[in-house]
């Protein structure tokens, strides 16, 4: 088998690239990258013969037509902006594949994918990703869902790299259109501003409790058409406590507006402007601890009574894991066991659906635990419905 790999040097899939090389069968990883000095130089690293570098332009459609039928599968880690593009090449050339985000108009292709009868799995991170398999493994230990609570920490510097600078801007603007659908309660989507909804979650040891707030996020779109009993499913999430001061900062002043600014006769969204700011600083890029924490609360019923399913990430510290691949690894590694569970025939579905439908939960997290990521489960009888 083949697997190609599409930005398969950046900061999280180079983390793929390396769990891919470590433990999966393929008898050949093409990792794909503009970058080819950098994915050549970590293809070197490696020391893999079956891994083979490749220049890779994502704006290029037709290459991607032009490529993708040599492989069984295709691990998309490129920014969130080139997934629908990826999807619809996999889908018109018949070919397997996953990301590490999602959009709608990604689903709409669900019926051209079945009639290719090919997998596409959107959002096979952390957060989506493994926080949609806990909710599957909850859904095999209680009979009936009623309401899912994920809360995330992503500890790691604002900037490392342009799509995750990119991301926690997007998160935090409040002219984002996705803030009119931000959680699914009764029936209904409603909408938050950023920095709403905040509770305090307690998560592993390296984090800690921190306040987390409203965002809107794929699990909250999947999950209510995954398990139709469900009467709410919401995310709620935060970075470090600098990052979020920051950008609390910037859109209380309105920095983070697609108003434009003028400045030295350029006319630019205001937004744009802080983002090219923030990438050049590089304070953007420090950051004290690496780590990402997940908890997923699912409540429902089970033998005829309220019960609370509660589910905890806990990983190596950042003195084990190589600094920031302590946050990476979380991301990168589902990402590489989600593609070897779909290409050795594992998944659980056909056509453009996500982890929660796609991928089987006891090797997906006994595959986790083997690289030392580990899910901590608490059930909860509560009482009588």
């Amino acid at each position: 088998m083949r697997a190609l790999v599409l930005g398969g040097a950046g900061a999280v899939c180079k983390e793929t690239t390396r769990d891919l090389a470590q433990f999966s069968p393929f008898d050949e990883i093409v990792v794909a990258d503009y970058n080819l000095e950098a994915v050549t130089q970590l293809v070197e690293s490696i020391g893999d013969p079956r891994l083979k570098p490749l220049f890779f332009d994502a704006n290029d459609y037709d290459a991607m037509l032009r490529l993708f039928p040599d492989f069984d599968i295709v691990v998309n880690g490129l920014p969130f902006q080139y997934d629908l593009a990826v999807n619809t090449a996999c889908v018109e050339v018949g070919v397997s594949g996953l990301d590490l985000s999602s959009e709608d108009a990604q689903f709409a292709l669900h019926e051209k994918a079945l009639a290719q009868d090919i997998t596409f799995v959107p959002g096979c991170g952390a957060t989506p990703g493994i926080t949609n398999m806990m909710v599957r493994r909850a859904s095999e230990m209680l009979d009936v869902l009623h309401q899912v609570e994920v809360f995330f920490a992503a500890f790691r510097s604002l900037a490392p790299a342009p799509g995750l600078l990119r991301t926690t801007l997007w998160e935090f603007n409040p002219e984002e259109g996705d803030r009119d659908e931000v959680y699914f309660e009764d029936g209904q989507w409603h909408p938050t501003p950023p920095m709403s909804g905040g509770i305090r979650v307690r998560f592993h040891e390296q984090i800690g409790e921190q306040m987390v707030y409203y965002v809107p996020h794929d699990e909250a779109n999947t999950l209510p058409e995954s398990y139709p009993s469900l009467r709410r499913a919401a995310v709620r999430g935060c970075f470090p406590p600098h990052v979020m001061e920051l950008m609390g900062a910037l859109m209380k002043g309105g920095l983070l507006s697609s108003r434009p600014v003028t400045i030295g006769g350029e006319s630019q969204p205001t937004i744009e402007v802080v983002s090219r700011l923030l990438w050049e600083s590089p304070a953007s890029r420090e950051n004290p601890v690496w780590a990402y924490g997940l908890v997923v609360q699912v409540t429902g019923e089970r033998n005829g009574r309220r019960t609370v399913a509660t589910y905890r990430n806990h990983h190596p510290p950042q003195e084990e894991w190589g600094g920031p691949s302590a946050y990476f690894k979380n991301v990168g590694i589902p990402l590489s066991i989600s593609a070897q569970l779909i290409a050795s025939g594992q998944a659980t579905a056909k056509g453009v659906v996500p982890p929660e439908q796609a991928l089987p939960t006891e090797p997906f997290f006994r595959e986790l635990e083997k690289r030392g990521i580990t899910v901590e489960e608490t059930i909860v009888e509560e009482g009588q419905v």
